[in-house]
């Protein structure tokens, strides 16, 4: 059993394009107690029904701050450990040692995440490993795999506890 953190994760979502992919994130932030973070502009509007039905009906459960650019976030969170997910990026998330509250970061399902935030110095570049010539994961999927490496890390190899086994 999953137990939640002192200090929980947050997801970030920079410019999602894709209703289903953000629902799903919400649901995912939902069954771990994961922060949504999303940063405009969006490709939709948070009212999509799209959106809500990704969500299914764990809208209540999850912790939800919209902010209206990438500069406005980090204002907020100025002393945030930020991972910046990136298909380009050089370091592995396996190479990583997250910490409770650490804020990973996700670019639009179009573009990534630009210039501004990968060279603005304010977060370290990880990649999810993927084998030669493929562009890109889903965004929820990536979401998902980096969040539960995280969750691995945090709750469990630093506790000194094992991971629950599949029964």
């Amino acid at each position: 059993m999953l137990e939640p953190l002192a200090r929980p994760l947050h997801l970030v979502l920079v410019s999602p394009q894709i209703p289903p992919n953000t629902g799903n994130v919400a649901r995912l932030c939902a069954v771990t107690g994961c922060r949504l973070i999303l940063v405009e502009p969006l490709g939709f509007s948070i009212d999509d029904r799209h959106l809500k039905r990704a969500g299914l009906d764990y809208w209540d459960k999850v912790f939800l701050r919209l902010y209206p650019n990438y500069a406005a976030y980090v204002a907020d969170y100025p002393e945030a450990r930020r991972w910046l997910f990136s298909a380009r990026a050089a370091q592995s998330l396996y190479e990583a040692r997250f910490e409770a509250g650490d804020h990973l970061v996700f670019g639009s399902e179009v573009s990534g995440l630009g210039p501004e935030v990968m060279e603005g110095g304010t977060g370290t570049a990880l990649s999810i490993p993927m084998l030669e010539d493929r562009r890109s994961l889903n965004l929820s999927t990536s979401v998902g795999i980096g969040a539960y490496e995280a969750l691995r890390q945090v709750c469990f190899a630093g506790a000194g506890r094992q991971a629950p086994s599949a029964s």
